[in-house]
């Protein structure tokens, strides 16, 4: 056991350390092109052709609209593959069977045996992963697999899968210096996704964007459907970790009182996502559709059934601290409007940002009558402290500057009451320390 797990080790210092890693080291390991990864996984056979996937792209939510979808169709009983991007404490949690993260062996032996493919074609990390899930998922022989795009949709490294279903959860700016400037701009990149006769889901609809949407669709004859406008959701109970919702499907009340767990209003519009995207699946699998009781199984079961962690994450109770991975505007912004109707005494924030954000955008977002603990991740690509006392001196925001995560949050921890709020977020590199 030993020496699997220092071969282990060994093997994620290769794949860290010699390839470039975006959420490392940031635009020097973006790729512009599919040429790496269509050449890696033709040496593999093309193993992303033996399954059948469903792809989400997106600029918010899509990691957790995939995990319910994955938890959907696992409470359904299929063995379910589910790929998504950043991990928090482990890497095998980008890859992961039925909710449990791959064997330590498979990674170990996907890297010896193809090194000498590496050598060749040079790919980046995340080209490295994504051939990696294709060949475990088709050597499990999964059912299905949901496949999470890492940056944009028309370039990314995914998108050489013909999917059963595409889905976009929505668009809001970020990562502007490689999609583009404008909401229209980048939502032309994730709808790189939307595939010749595969029917798309739009989770949330803007106006926008709405019709880059429906172009595109309309020039692969893609069926397109949009989730806000099929399903809501209404909270009727609140605790700190889950939801009772009423859901309502064209305005009829369709499910009363059932559990959802997850917590962040905001979160619910990647329920409503899932569901469209099940109904799509069940109008085009009319054999083999998925029933009412695995869905709502699912959402009632959404962290034992898939490992779930990161959104919403309850640190400690008292004083209550709720980490979350938000990291961009639009997520930040609902995170913590939502967060701050806790009541509480004193609101505490660990704060830090990956230095490729536009600081002052996010800052202006920031409640200034908070205690900040301003910090910064163990990565390159983390905003220097010297930076983030920049912005927070010029946007008024006061607190203290603190070089590593852990002695920030122990900082927060210290100087709080029993009843205080502690926040911590910007950056899900943040959070990953504490996991």
């Amino acid at each position: 056991m030993e020496d699997q797990q220092n071969h282990y080790e060994k093997t994620l210092t290769y794949l860290f350390e010699n390839l470039p890693m975006f959420q490392k080291v940031g635009a020097s390991a973006f790729k512009k092109d599919l040429g790496n990864i269509i050449a890696l996984c033709q040496r593999l056979n093309d193993p992303q052709n033996k399954f059948k996937t469903i792809h989400l792209a997106g600029t918010n939510g899509k990691g957790t609209t995939a995990h319910i979808l994955s938890a959907i169709f696992q409470a359904a009983g299929k063995k379910v593959g589910l790929y998504t991007s950043p991990h928090y404490k482990d890497f095998r949690e980008r890859i992961k069977i039925n909710g449990q993260p791959i064997d330590k062996s498979a990674v170990i032996n996907f890297v010896e045996n193809h090194k000498s493919d590496f050598e060749a074609i040079k790919p980046s990390f995340f080209e490295i992963t994504v051939a990696m899930a294709f060949e475990v998922f088709a050597k499990e022989v999964v059912d299905i697999a949901i496949i999470e795009t890492g940056l944009g949709g028309r370039l990314d490294s995914t998108n050489i899968i013909i999917p059963e279903l595409s889905v976009i959860t929505n668009i809001s700016l970020d990562h502007t210096q490689y999609l583009g400037e404008t909401l229209p701009e980048i939502a032309s990149e994730k709808a790189g996704i939307i595939k010749k006769n595969v029917p798309v889901i739009i989770g949330e609809k803007q106006l926008e964007v709405l019709e880059v949407f429906r172009t595109k669709a309309n020039k692969e004859y893609a069926k397109m459907s949009i989730a806000s406008d099929s399903f809501k959701i209404e909270i009727r109970e609140t605790n700190i970790e889950n939801y009772l919702v009423d859901v309502y499907f064209e305005d009829r009340l369709l499910w009363h009182y059932i559990k959802v767990d997850l917590k962040g209003s905001f979160l619910l519009r990647n329920v409503c996502t899932a569901l469209e995207t099940i109904r799509v699946w069940n109008r085009e699998n009319r054999r083999d559709p998925i029933g009412e009781a695995p869905i709502k199984n699912a959402l009632a079961n959404l962290r034992t059934l898939t490992n779930y962690i990161g959104r919403w994450h309850v640190l400690n109770k008292r004083p209550l601290v709720i980490g979350d991975s938000a990291h961009n505007k639009a997520g930040l912004k609902a995170f913590l409007e939502e967060a701050t109707k806790i009541p509480h005494k004193s609101l505490r924030i660990v704060f830090g940002m990956v230095s490729d954000k536009e600081p002052e955008l996010v800052f202006n977002l920031l409640p200034r009558a908070a205690v900040y603990y301003f910090t910064e991740a163990n990565i390159p690509r983390a905003m220097p402290l010297k930076t983030l006392e920049e912005v927070a001196k010029a946007t008024n925001h006061s607190g203290k500057f603190i070089s590593t995560v852990d002695v920030a949050y122990k900082a927060a921890i210290s100087e709080s009451s029993p009843e205080d709020l502690i926040l911590v977020c910007g950056s899900i590199f943040v959070l990953a320390e504490l996991l």
